[in-house]
């Protein structure tokens, strides 16, 4: 495994801070109405993404669901593009024909961005089974929540990843309500990785609050899959702190609880690291802070001062792609 040294954690921080803040504007962008339709936010969520990327290689790809905007920015898409998408722009990762639930970037090996509750699933083992079939060194992370987990179509990809040996790492992302429905309510088994156990497939629990954790089990994981010893179920235990979507009045939980979790932040855990460790310094540690607001402010510049594609282009991409490569498969 990489070393978690000094670097990791400033990154770490820096990364996570800006994340956070990143959903923070676009939830008051889409009060605002700037941005339309649903919107997922990841705040309190960012040690799972975190984690994985520390243990990842240049070669591996992510998948995922809808919650989907901060993954592809730790792949190396621009937060401009990524922010511009939201907002409906023709600068934007799919020229604003996406939008939130679909942020997509294949050179950046971010393959969605799904709307489709479970959809994510066989297709991460698809990019698996390419990789394979190609002999390419790579390995492919299939996201997906606890209430995805209900979905049938789990239970096949899993039995054919295991049976053909696909290098895919599956990771159900419990934050422990689905959309609003908590996990004891709707399952018998609520230790959830315990579903690999039926397919013999290697299997645990994760502390999904804390990137240490993360990355150790990740980098197992992916370095199984990677020697042709097939996938892993990891489940993340994490939580978030929004509603399901911005429109989820979230009265199925209460606020005393949202706060206990709060106190296992992880952005805080690896900030009291810093601070303990004394990697920087409380001056350093604002200028970041005020680096980060500077970031996002140039991203909703860019987003909100980009133009809107044109109409025909929607029109165009449904009946012919001749004329817009973007849009062809590579």
């Amino acid at each position: 495994m990489k070393k978690i040294t000094k670097q990791t954690y400033i990154k770490w921080y820096k990364d996570m801070l800006f994340w956070r803040k990143f959903e923070d504007k676009l939830a008051a962008l889409y009060i605002q109405q700037k941005i339309r339709g649903f919107l997922h936010l990841y705040n309190g969520q960012e040690a799972v993404l975190a984690g994985a990327l520390h243990a990842m290689n240049e070669n591996d790809k992510i998948i995922t669901a809808y919650r989907n905007h901060v993954q592809p920015i730790g792949l190396g898409v621009d937060p401009k593009r990524v922010m511009a998408e939201l907002l409906g722009k023709e600068t934007g990762t799919s020229h604003g024909l996406g939008g939130s639930m679909h942020i997509f970037s294949p050179e950046h090996n971010f393959y969605g961005g799904h709307g489709i509750v479970g959809g994510q699933i066989p297709l991460g083992a698809g990019l698996a089974f390419a990789d394979k079939y190609f002999e390419r060194d790579g390995v492919t992370l299939t996201y997906f929540g606890d209430g995805a987990a209900r979905q049938g179509s789990l239970h096949e990809t899993l039995n054919m990843a295991m049976t053909w040996k696909l290098p895919v790492v599956f990771i159900i992302e419990n934050n422990g309500y689905a959309m609003g429905t908590s996990v004891h309510r709707a399952t018998n088994v609520e230790e959830m990785w315990k579903l690999g156990l039926a397919y013999e497939m290697p299997c645990g629990p994760v502390d999904g609050m804390n990137p240490v954790k993360v990355a150790e089990a990740m980098d197992e994981a992916i370095e199984r899959a990677r020697k042709g010893e097939g996938p892993t179920l990891l489940e993340m235990k994490t939580y978030r702190y929004r509603g399901h979507s911005m429109s989820d009045a979230q009265k199925y939980r209460t606020k005393e609880e949202v706060n206990e979790y709060r106190k296992i932040d992880p952005i805080t855990q690896v900030l009291d690291v810093i601070k303990a460790k004394k990697y920087a310094s409380e001056k350093q540690i604002k200028a970041w802070d005020t680096e980060v607001k500077t970031e996002i402010a140039a991203c909703q510049k860019f987003a909100e001062e980009s133009p809107f594609p044109d109409k025909q282009l929607m029109y165009d991409v449904v009946y012919e792609q001749e004329d817009y490569p973007f849009l062809k498969h590579k």
